[in-house]
């Protein structure tokens, strides 16, 4: 059993940067890949970012390639989303997501564990 928190959440401008942490109970992160999707308002939850057991392999959405960088450190429990040049478009509540699966990193139907999200919303 894993359980996950995000935070980091808030307003800011366009063009500005924001950085969200998903932190972890349990002492078998490291046995987990770890995924940020986001969900706004009337659209289906969709794919971030995604990242390996060990921090090796990144994957990204088109949408966000480029701007988005996941990361973890497996010593704290934590992976984290640093997000630059938001755009208005990135307003949605973003969740940290918990895997077993090796590959298959985009598909939400392959975590076995959620955060209960947090909201971040980019003004123009």
């Amino acid at each position: 059993q894993v359980q996950l928190v995000e935070s980091g959440g808030g307003l800011v401008q366009a063009g500005g940067s924001l950085k969200l942490s998903c932190a972890a109970s349990g002492r078998t992160f490291s046995s987990y890949a770890m995924g940020w999707f986001r969900q706004a308002p009337g659209k289906e939850r969709e794919f971030v970012a995604a990242i390996s057991r060990s921090g090796a392999r990144t994957y990204y959405a088109d949408s966000v390639k480029g701007r988005f960088t996941i990361s973890r450190d497996n010593a704290k429990n934590t992976v984290y989303l640093q997000m630059h040049s938001l755009k208005p478009e990135d307003t949605a509540v973003y969740y940290c997501a918990a895997t077993h699966h090796y590959g298959g990193y985009e598909s939400l139907d392959n975590y076995d564990y959620w955060g209960q999200g947090t909201q971040v919303t980019v003004s123009s």
